[in-house]
């Protein structure tokens, strides 16, 4: 085997690269190391690395397993992190994200479906100027096993008191339709799965209604048990409904 000595290779006109055509091996032992870049436009396949120290951005197209076949952790393609073991978790920076519900009419002019879209926030605000709520739907949102999502909506009162359920949930409810209060119908569409109807659980088996002043803010809050059963059947979930309401400018410092 022969040995070629040499402290730098260029091209043949002096300034271009030199080309592997079949290839370059390196020893056990040997490493390549400098301060430029290295482009590769196929695939890079190594083995046995320590740590992989990036600045830039790490796109780890098919998911990410810590430990042998992700027995420490794993995070999917999908965006889902599982990990074993006790897991400290801290997110710098997070800010919430506030949606304005988007609405249909469920009845013209008297209520409407209130859409609270998961993968745009959690947290919602609805003006009852715009219409009493009929129906809540609640969509994309995650389903995997024991998950509990929370979806919440700051309701806005009408600017004058209103009457006769006007600026609550169904100005008359029909007897052959939904009745009065907010979550006695909910129609849940999870991440993937087509939607279907179920009620809400309220504390003490009342009904969660808002308030009855001017400019009050009401905050409610929806949350979907998921228990791990099939992902389109409405007995697997359980929609919980609270109520924090009647809020406005007390008389101290304003």
């Amino acid at each position: 085997m022969s040995e070629i000595r040499v402290d730098k290779l260029k091209g043949e006109d002096g300034s271009s690269t030199v080309e592997f055509t079949t290839g370059a091996v390196i020893p056990s032992g040997k490493t390549i190391s400098g301060a430029g870049d290295i482009s590769i436009t196929g695939t890079l396949t190594y083995e046995d690395v320590t740590n992989v120290d990036s600045i830039g951005i790490v796109t780890a197209r098919g998911g990410l397993e810590v430990g042998t076949s992700g027995a420490g952790g794993t995070i999917t393609s999908a965006g889902d992190a599982v990990f074993a073991g006790l897991t400290t978790a801290r997110f710098g920076g997070v800010t919430e994200t506030v949606s304005v519900a988007s609405t249909s009419h469920y009845i013209q002019d008297k209520s409407v479906t209130l859409e609270l879209d998961c993968s745009k926030g959690s947290v919602f605000t609805h003006d009852l100027s715009s219409g009493n709520v009929g129906i809540v739907s609640i969509k994309n949102f995650r389903v995997n096993t024991n998950t509990f999502t929370t979806a919440t909506v700051i309701f806005t009162q009408n600017s004058s008191t209103p009457s006769a359920g006007a600026g609550n949930t169904m100005v008359i409810p029909p007897a052959t339709q939904v009745p009065g209060g907010i979550g006695t119908e909910v129609t849940l569409n999870p991440l993937g799965v087509t939607g279907f109807s179920t009620n809400g659980m309220v504390g003490s088996a009342t009904t969660v209604v808002l308030s009855g002043t001017a400019k009050d803010l009401d905050v409610v809050t929806f949350g979907v048990h998921y228990n791990g059963g099939g992902t389109g059947t409405a007995g697997n979930y359980r929609t919980m409904v609270t109520k924090s309401g009647g809020f406005r400018f007390g008389d101290v410092g304003f």
